[in-house]
């Protein structure tokens, strides 16, 4: 039970994968006695990490809740992945949160999916923290990580804690604010201790250091520091958290998750200087009764609002709805109003999750971060308030899919299960996305990465019992011409009763790109009749859908119909039509019919030492470089690549960048396909035709 916003801190642990995060969760999990053992991510025994996929991998999939007290403060702990593939499920629960806590690995540094998660607490605003961790492991370096992170964040990071000892010797930590040393045993438990004597004098001068820097965004303490007057170490801690609040600075702790070092000082810090849901910025939503723009505040007595920001889908339990609560109060049971939907929804109990598990809440209050279960209509991204208040706050959009597979059943019959099955996944996982091409007859999942598809079709085999096939999706190309001809398209057929007679004459020629189909009527004289004419351009409309070289859609082409002859009696629309298709396949075999693929626009974002193999790459992909940019430490490439040369992109840019890399897609243009290339294409094509 939460008894008031200032005693509840927001949380979400956020970094690049294999930093720590779950560890360091654990770890705070069992410091505060909510857990009595220790567990591992390597032994599949963590709290946070609980499904089976996540154990298969040692990694955490999708974000994991927890809510524990400490220190008589109540901590709401969002433990995020950091795996590119589901990092769209971090960016949801960030916005959900009042201040983001950054894990840094000692070894690595900062990278790609660290600085990806900056810019979303820039988007949202978000105070922060960073906690550099596994300074255990051999090739540490707390220094060397400090300076990175001055270089990848926009904000100053600001040394609250050193570390004492290195790699195996390290052993504590140094709270530069209050001159104080800890260490910790083999259990984790910590002793305070004298500062070790080879320290300080590097501690004196972080203390100054810091000290400086707390002063600084205060203009009556900087003026007292300036002067030499003594501060007392409650304006230093007032100063901290202004600070943190105000962003103007970003402060470092530091420790290892796995031996416990340093886990209980973050704890101690999130409750005595991270920012309360009371101090969070007033949140924006559109009212709907006027469409105007309404603030909300975080207040109790505000009308009851909140946004659902994660669903979790079970075929038993039913739909879980995770919401985070803006204004206002919520009671156990009782009914709200969908605002995004439009309609009621009742609830039956409100539920506080805990790892796996859940148990019942009393009341929400603004900033608790709860869940309902079976609720109808309500997703992601729905606004919930009272009925009488009616207002809608935008959530963030998913990030973009990279990565598309043709999705086809294993067992015959478990076609319309696969739609069904999926549908409820999307649900729970908005970055996916589904798709039906009609082109090419398939059904498209689109996501993250490979893994993010993988992952999606283990849970899909074990929530629904569905099993299903990848395979690489079919390139929707498209045909045109490039040559101007004239021919005639002529259907003649005697049969007993009346005949079949229609005989038109066109003009075919090529348009620029992306102008589609145009038809111009160039009838004088009444040589074929005002009624016929629509039939002459259905013909040839379905033929195009058709196309002639390998049964793609021709496309960018106009036809002029000029002439031709009919029969007061055997001439028909039908007639017409089918001397439309002929006249159309007349002109694509003169008029030098080539083949067209989709071209994708990319920016990839990479660190300058990968540029040469990426460049490299994207030349045997056939791509073209458009230029470059430079975002902090990473260059991005803007270039055009076929579609059918990078389908597969999101593992192999992995794998040449060690994860480093990242990129987005979109579609550009439709362009010709090399001769050489076209016809292995036109053969494979007519292969699976046969077959």
């Amino acid at each position: 039970m939460i008894d008031t916003m200032e005693n509840l801190r927001n949380i979400a642990i956020v970094a690049h994968g294999g930093a720590g995060k779950t560890s360091i969760a654990e770890a705070m999990l069992f410091n505060a006695k909510v857990i009595n053992r220790l567990g591992r991510v390597e032994d599949g025994n963590t709290t946070m990490d609980f499904e089976p996929e996540e154990l298969k991998r040692c990694s955490s999939l999708s974000s994991s809740f927890y809510q524990f007290p400490w220190k008589k403060k109540n901590i709401s702990l969002i433990d995020t992945p950091g795996d590119q593939n589901f990092f769209s499920d971090t960016k949801n629960c960030m916005q959900a949160c009042d201040s983001a806590v950054f894990v840094i690995d000692g070894v690595d540094g900062v990278k790609v999916q660290t600085e990806q998660a900056w810019e979303f607490a820039e988007e949202f605003n978000l105070p922060s923290l960073i906690f550099i961790n596994k300074l255990d492991r051999e090739r540490s370096d707390f220094d060397r990580v400090v300076q990175d992170a001055a270089t990848s964040f926009s904000v100053k990071p600001v040394i609250l804690q050193i570390p004492i000892g290195s790699e195996n010797d390290f052993k504590g930590v140094v709270d530069l604010l209050f001159m104080k040393a800890y260490e910790y045993d083999d259990e984790g438990r910590s002793t305070s201790v004298e500062i070790p004597e080879d320290m300080k004098d590097i501690v004196e001068t972080e203390h100054e250091a810091l000290v400086e820097n707390l002063t600084e965004s205060d203009d009556e303490l900087i003026e007292k520091y300036l002067e030499g007057e003594t501060i007392s170490d409650e304006e230093l801690t007032n100063a901290l958290k202004t600070g943190i609040i105000e962003k103007a600075f970003i402060p470092v702790i530091c420790g290892s998750g796995t031996k416990n070092i340093g886990i209980d000082l973050l704890s101690d810090f999130i409750v005595n200087y991270i920012p309360s849901p009371k101090d969070h910025i007033d949140w924006t939503g559109t009212n709907i009764s006027n469409e105007n723009e309404e603030i909300r505040k975080s207040d109790v007595n505000a009308p009851f609002s909140a946004f659902v920001f994660k669903t979790v889908a079970d075929p038993y339990a039913g739909r879980l709805s995770i919401m985070r609560v803006v204004s206002g109060i919520l009671p156990s049971d009782g009914t709200f109003y969908n605002a995004t939907k439009d309609i009621k929804e009742r609830y039956n109990q409100l539920l506080i999750i805990e790892g796996k598990e859940q148990k019942a809440a009393s009341q929400a209050i603004p900033g608790s971060i709860v869940a309902v279960a079976k609720l109808k209509e309500t997703v992601t991204g729905d606004t919930l308030c009272a009925e009488t208040d009616k207002i809608i706050f935008k959530c963030t959009d998913p990030l973009p899919p990279l990565i598309s597979f043709a999705i086809s059943a294993k067992k015959q019959g478990d076609e319309d299960k696969i739609f069904s099955s999926l549908t409820k996944l999307l649900e729970e996982d908005t970055a996916l996305k589904l798709d039906r091409n009609s082109e090419t007859k398939q059904i498209l999942l689109s996501g993250g990465g490979q893994v993010h598809i993988e992952v999606t079709c283990e849970k899909l085999k074990r929530k629904f019992n569905v099993e299903v096939n990848l395979d690489k999706p079919k390139i929707p190309y498209r045909e045109t011409i490039k040559k101007k001809v004239r021919v005639q398209g002529k259907h003649k057929k005697q049969s007993g009763g009346h005949g079949q007679y229609g005989d038109c004459w066109i003009r075919m020629e090529p348009l620029p790109k992306g102008k589609g189909f145009e038809f111009v009527d160039a009838i004088v004289g009444g040589s074929i009749p005002k009624t016929y004419i629509p039939a002459v351009e259905k013909g040839v409309v379905e033929a195009a859908a058709r196309g002639m070289i390998a049964g793609f859609p021709c496309v960018d082409f106009r036809v002029t119909v000029d002439d031709g002859t009919f029969h007061s009696v055997d001439s028909s629309e039908m007639a017409f039509k089918i001397a439309g298709s002929i006249a159309f396949k007349n002109a694509v075999i003169e008029a030098k019919p080539v083949l067209l693929e989709p071209i994708m626009k990319i920016a990839i974002k990479t660190p300058d030492e990968f540029m040469g193999d990426i460049m490299g790459d994207l030349s045997s992909r056939r791509g073209k470089v458009g230029g470059m940019d430079t975002e902090g430490k990473y260059q991005v490439i803007n270039a055009t690549v076929p579609l059918s040369e990078f389908q597969t992109y999101a593992p192999d840019l992995r794998s040449i960048t060690g994860g480093r890399g990242t990129f987005s897609m979109e579609f550009s243009h439709y362009d010709e396909v090399p001769s050489q290339i076209s016809e292995k294409v036109i053969e494979e094509i007519n292969k699976e035709k046969e077959e």
